[in-house]
């Protein structure tokens, strides 16, 4: 538990390190350069690797249980999750809907976990993304004011974006089926 928990305050701490301490990393860049984001991206990817193995190597005891509907809700959650992290890249009409696309993807992705794993390992891995999701969300939007919202959108792009979750959402399904984890339904 403790390597899961190190991993999260890992993750939280690189990503907010720039909108709480802006001087001191604006100074790595500076000194730096290409050589700051570089090690920010060995920290998250340490933080990513902290937080698998405490997480698959947990013995936390469960501390809720939901009805066995509540995967209907997960995996509807989970697209739209999917769908959230491609809008802010998208050229469909829900970009100009959405300040934070990525984060709410985070924060649903959050939700669905919740929804479906009551074992403290998973409250703390999920519930401690969450926490930094919204804090990145406070935070942004308090030091950034002014903000221009993109405008446009096509029908191509809405079917774009939907095709696209799709399919990263059915490769996600797989990548659970074979590491052991089966996210849908079980057959009765």
């Amino acid at each position: 538990m403790t390597l899961l928990i190190l991993g999260v305050a890992l993750w939280s701490f690189a990503h907010l390190f720039k909108r709480l301490l802006p001087g001191p990393r604006a100074a790595m860049d500076e000194a730096m350069g290409a050589g700051a984001k570089i090690l920010f991206a060995v920290v998250l990817v340490a933080s990513v690797v902290m937080m698998v193995m405490g997480y698959r190597g947990n013995t936390a005891p469960v501390i809720y249980t939901t009805p066995g509907w509540t995967v209907h809700i997960n995996n509807t959650l989970m697209l739209l999750a999917v769908a959230f992290f491609g809008v802010g890249k998208s050229k469909s009409h829900a970009r100009q809907l959405f300040r934070h696309p990525q984060l709410y993807g985070f924060l649903t992705w959050v939700v669905a976990h919740l929804l479906v794993n009551g074992d403290l390992a998973s409250i703390v891995l999920f519930g401690g993304l969450g926490i930094w999701a919204l804090a990145e969300i406070v935070l942004i939007n308090a030091r950034e004011t002014g903000v221009t919202h993109w405008r446009g959108g096509s029908l191509a792009g809405d079917i774009r974006l939907a095709l696209i979750a799709i399919v990263i959402y059915l490769i996600i399904i797989a990548v659970h089926a074979w590491l052991g984890v089966w996210p849908l339904p079980k057959p009765a």
